[in-house]
């Protein structure tokens, strides 16, 4: 893996209650988290963009439009209440580990 300053990391989890299966569903004929996806290539700055989900088919079509999804977020940080920190710390923790690296900057995405 490339070892990118510049990472966007794609919140997106699968389990809404008030828009069930948000970010999969289409808007303008595309599901809403291609957008986010296709955002983020399209940024020249951005070198990389992860999709940091705790749903399959989130991250199926995650990985479809481009972006990478080398984990799956642990649940505890799925939840209706999990705030950004840990999501954020549990994405770089990660890329520390497995890759070796820490990004100089994070691109907070939200598809919604």
């Amino acid at each position: 893996m490339s070892n990118a300053n510049v990472v966007a990391l794609i919140q997106a989890r699968g389990g809404s209650k008030g828009v069930p299966g948000k970010n999969i569903r289409p808007l303008a004929g595309y599901p809403l988290i291609a957008w986010s996806v296709i955002a983020c290539k399209l940024a020249s700055s951005i070198e990389r963009s992860i999709l940091s989900t705790d749903d399959a088919k989130i991250a199926e079509i995650g990985r479809h439009y481009g972006a990478e999804v080398p984990f799956m977020r642990p649940s505890e940080f799925a939840a209706d209440d999990s705030t950004d920190f840990p999501v954020i710390k549990h994405a770089l923790e990660w890329i520390s580990e497995n890759e070796r690296h820490v990004p100089e900057f994070i691109v907070q995405i939200r598809p919604t």
